[in-house]
């Protein structure tokens, strides 16, 4: 194995002389060759030199399993990582790809965004860019770039999210009286799962053990945590804003309507107003059908 490598690093002085001395032996004659003929063994020597490099046994490389998504949150550290194997005297870089902003050089940060840090340790395989306080606009694409000629990297793609809540039913929700009041919140991209989820009517914390009875809660924690409130026979006064609360997620709220036998007003101009604008569309269709097919007169006027 060691006199492989000698060979292969005897073999690319080799060249490196002979494009040298080509230069020289170019500069120091006095009828110098044609602009063809140099160019020819220029682009000679480059591709006997990268090909050299290129077949090395002893090439830096990185480690395939390295992960290539990394998903984080608003405002908690992330860390990006390359592993690269026989660095030897090559340097490892970090790119942002959406500016093509260089972030790092060896155990160097180069950029004045103090988020950003360069973190190695002597004499590891490991070259990581670590991000304090990620924001949403810090997704993208990274790169992890060895050195070399020409340079060789490693994609990294982030993914910044931030915790959310929301309420199966949408905005609004509309059920007839008697039936059940069913409605599912899932709290997302959370650092932990919630310790706690209150549920509240208009102002009014649920109290699970009222008079009113019938209202019951099923929890379930993890890195997708639900919380699926259930209100039996719902009635009128079951009506109004119900709002979902995690510890740690923004809430999120929906409407509840009760229907009676009949729809609310609003519902009845929405639905009115709806029944209107397919007449006004069909009355349209029509009518440029008949345009269409309503033959065409050429009146003539003699002399």
């Amino acid at each position: 194995m060691g006199c492989a490598l000698s060979g292969a690093k005897s073999a690319l002085w080799i060249s490196l002389l002979h494009g040298f001395l080509f230069i020289i032996a170019g500069s120091g004659t006095e009828a110098p060759l044609d602009d063809s003929t140099a160019d020819v063994s220029s682009r000679r020597f480059r591709a006997e030199f990268l090909q050299e490099w290129q077949g090395s046994t002893d090439a830096p490389y990185f480690d395939p399993s390295t992960p290539r998504n990394i998903t984080g949150l608003v405002g908690h550290p992330v860390r990006l990582l390359c592993r690269v194997k026989n660095l030897q005297n090559r340097t490892v870089s970090w790119v942002r790809h959406r500016d093509i902003h260089l972030l790092t050089v060896g155990r160097y940060t180069y950029t004045s965004d103090q988020r950003f840090e360069a973190q190695h340790k002597p004499r590891s395989e490991e070259w990581a860019l670590r991000i304090r306080s990620p924001q949403r606009r810090d997704s993208g694409q990274y790169e992890c770039q060895i050195s070399t000629t020409p340079p060789v990297g490693h994609a990294v793609f982030l993914n910044i999210v931030e915790p959310e809540t929301t309420i199966s039913s949408g905005s609004e929700l509309f059920i007839q009286a008697g039936s059940t009041i069913n409605l599912t919140c899932t709290v997302r991209h959370t650092p932990e799962p919630p310790s706690s989820i209150t549920w509240t009517h208009g102002e009014q914390v649920i109290n699970f053990d009222s008079a009113r009875g019938g209202i019951s809660l099923v929890t379930e924690k993890g890195l997708k945590s639900t919380s699926r409130l259930l209100i039996q026979r719902a009635r009128g006064a079951d009506a109004g804003l119900y709002t979902c609360g995690p510890n740690n997620a923004p809430p999120a709220s929906t409407r509840v309507h009760v229907l009676s036998g009949e729809h609310p007003a609003a519902m009845q101009q929405g639905c009115a107003k709806s029944s209107l604008d397919r007449m006004l569309s069909i009355s349209y269709c029509i009518l440029s059908l008949f345009l269409l097919r309503k033959p065409s007169f050429n009146f003539q006027f003699g002399t």
